[in-house]
């Protein structure tokens, strides 16, 4: 999630644990607590791929958190002023305004490595999108509240159970537009196909379905008040024939860990050389996604890995458009609203019966 929403749940929790007794303190520390996480964002790994896929690493894991915890209680309760406090209620504080920045990340599709060390993929359940005003919005109402009125428990509990019951309400929502989705893709044999179904910009009411179906593709965006209306499917290509090409280098196969099969492959043009160029599906909007990078460059018949994979620009054209239809397609203004228009063409496919 954004930076706000994680400072805003870290003080919220803070306030919630320990506002009866510091008051103001423990939102304020909570706060800082709630961001502490994201300070990994000022590592430079040495390349895009491993700048992007060891974000949400070392710095979310379940394990380190709770060490860390572990020594800030001790530090604490053997220092601080407040010698009432027990240890046991200090390493609440403290694991609990930690833990709860990476839970919360992991309700997004990035994907976060919540049980780092150990090699496991990222940890990604997304009911939610990276920004939404409606976790938000209770949050910092909560923790505004406590600032001004120096209580510091009550309202960001209120704020905390609201936005626990909205993230509670958009894990039913997904249930629902998944149901739906299901007798389509019984239908066209895609039952076993990996899937990710995940909430468009800002919202739980419009998700976005994404299938991967060998070298094909399928999207479709489900609304919650569709009714009995079936999803339709759009189909484009994944240039999965550069899949093998790609996974023979260090930067793909990383890739590949961190979003497999989610990925589209394709030959551009790049600092004068043909370039393979893997692109996250998972992250973004068909048309706009914003994670590509440089794998390798052609040599002949072969294909010679980079020695530092670059991320390149996302396309910017018709973003407003397709944010405005968007909105359309979520206020039902515009029911038939299909994705493939802002896709290049050679990327979709025309399928009869398909959006």
């Amino acid at each position: 999630m954004d930076t706000v929403t994680q400072a805003a749940l870290g003080a919220a929790v803070g306030g919630a644990v320990l506002g009866r007794r510091l008051g103001r303190k423990a939102v304020l520390i909570g706060a800082g607590l709630g961001t502490l996480p994201d300070l990994d964002v000022l590592i430079d790994y040495g390349d895009a791929v491993a700048n992007v896929t060891e974000h949400r690493g070392f710095s979310h894991s379940l394990f380190v958190l709770t060490g860390l915890a572990t020594l800030l209680a001790t530090f604490t309760q053997r220092f601080a002023a407040a010698r009432d406090i027990s240890r046991l209620r200090w390493w609440a504080f403290f694991a609990l305004c930690l833990l709860t920045h990476p839970l919360l990340d992991a309700l997004t599709t990035y994907g976060t490595q919540l049980w780092w060390p150990l090699e496991v993929r990222p940890a990604a359940w997304p009911v939610v999108f990276i920004i939404d005003p409606l976790v938000t919005l209770p949050l910092l109402i909560g923790v505004a509240t406590a600032l001004a009125t120096g209580n510091g428990q009550r309202a960001p509990g209120w704020g905390l159970a609201l936005a626990c019951a909205y993230l509670m309400l958009a894990a039913g929502a997904k249930t629902l537009v998944t149901q739906r989705l299901e007798p389509v893709l019984a239908e066209q044999g895609l039952e076993s196909a990996p899937r990710l179904v995940q909430p468009t910009p800002f919202n739980i009411l419009l998700w976005r379905a994404t299938l991967i179906d060998g070298d094909r593709h399928h999207e479709a965006l489900i609304g919650v008040f569709d009714g009995d209306e079936p999803p339709a499917l759009e189909t484009f290509r994944r240039g999965a024939e550069l899949e093998p090409a790609a996974l023979a280098t260090r930067h793909g196969e990383r890739l590949a860990w961190f979003a497999a099969p989610f990925l589209r492959y394709e030959v551009q043009e790049h600092a004068g050389r043909e370039t393979l160029v893997a692109t996250d599906l998972r992250l973004g909007f068909p048309g706009f996604y914003p994670f590509s990078f440089t794998l390798a460059t052609r040599d002949g018949d072969t294909w010679q890995p980079v020695a530092a994979s670059v991320q390149l620009p996302s396309p910017q054209r018709a973003d407003r458009d397709a944010l405005s239809r968007l909105a359309g397609r979520l206020l039902d203004t515009e029911p038939a609203f299909c994705t493939s228009r802002f896709v290049a063409p050679q990327w979709h496919i025309a399928i009869p019966g398909h959006c």
